[in-house]
């Protein structure tokens, strides 16, 4: 019985590290959805817009970044799912804030969303961001 016991932790740990593993298909739909509908505003390679956290004359943000010198990783899926689908808008922002950030919800599917937040997070590869991100989520799930 003793003997078993690693083999069955090395499993569980194994199919734990396994069940989050990236789908690579749904990386490279969210790459061609990105590059369509995000490139133009968050970057090519997801960089932002020039100098993202001074105001612009009309009082709004540039876009940010999406890789990891941005903050876009600091938010939960279920935040990040609503901000892409209904735009920077109350409740995901505060009253009166003006954003740039349009809904995409009457463009895109939940599932183009979806890839498209999974072909960012594909991008958050420092084991800093990764286990930063991995206590966000667990957070948002309590």
């Amino acid at each position: 019985m003793m003997r078993s016991l690693p083999w069955m932790a090395l499993c569980w740990a194994l199919s734990a590290c396994t069940a989050d593993a990236p789908d690579p298909a749904q990386i490279a739909t969210g790459a061609r959805v990105y590059e369509q509908h995000c490139a133009a505003c968050h970057g090519a390679k997801l960089e932002g817009q020039p100098n993202w956290r001074a105001r612009l004359p009309n009082g709004r943000l540039p876009a940010p970044p999406h890789d990891e010198s941005g903050h876009t990783w600091h938010h939960s899926d279920e935040l990040l799912f609503a901000i892409t689908k209904h735009g920077m808008v109350p409740p995901y922002a505060p009253p009166g804030h003006e954003s740039d950030m349009p809904g995409f919800g009457d463009r895109l599917t939940d599932e183009e969303i979806r890839a498209v937040l999974a072909f960012i997070a594909s991008h958050w590869t420092s084991k800093q961001v990764r286990d930063a991100r991995a206590e966000i989520l667990r957070n948002a799930r309590h």
